[in-house]
């Protein structure tokens, strides 16, 4: 997966340069500037400012520096989950053509999980054959981040998570299980 190569932020204080610019209307490296890419831009600076505004509990996102085709991404574990008190970066990549193709989205931080492989990818259907128009930064995010909680086992990128993960379900009934915790690796 390509990723920007602008590291330097221009922005003060917590607010990255792009966010500074969400209302700016500026040239966007790499992407195209006509009215096609215009509108993007104002749908991923809306998006922007929503989340800025209230994203919702855990989850987190800004344009990478300069660049509001690309978006570094927290989320939080969810309570009463193994991924309870851990905290993810990811990398959301937008396409030209968004809202209409999903962003690319992957883990930076390692994640140890049915749904995710070595390399940080997701397997998740918004983000494939099941994405909508409708769906937003943010709900991308909650997606994620429930995703965490409920793995679907039935699609592994990760079998060996996957087989933890369905030992785990029938722990209940097993007390000698040790379920999936911050000692596994890649947790």
């Amino acid at each position: 997966m390509a990723r920007g190569e602008n590291n330097d932020a221009h922005g003060s204080g917590n607010v990255p340069a792009a966010a500074a610019a969400a209302g700016g209307g500026g040239a966007v490296a790499g992407k195209q500037t006509g009215a096609e890419g215009q509108s993007v831009v104002r749908r991923l600076q809306s998006e922007l400012m929503a989340l800025m505004m209230g994203g919702g509990p855990g989850v987190s996102a800004f344009p990478e520096g300069d660049n509001i085709f690309q978006w570094v991404g927290t989320i939080a574990g969810s309570a009463a989950t193994a991924y309870e008190g851990t905290s993810y970066r990811l990398s959301l990549a937008f396409p030209s053509d968004y809202p209409y193709k999903p962003p690319k989205v992957r883990f930076d931080t390692p994640c140890f999980h049915p749904n995710v492989d070595a390399h940080g990818n997701i397997c998740l259907d918004i983000l494939q054959d099941k994405w909508s128009s409708a769906y937003d930064v943010r709900t991308i995010l909650l997606s994620i981040q429930s995703l965490l909680g409920e793995p679907n086992n039935d699609s592994p990128l990760n079998t060996q998570a996957a087989a933890l993960w369905a030992n785990q379900e029938g722990s209940k009934t097993n007390p000698g299980f040790l379920p999936i915790s911050s000692t596994t690796p890649h947790l």
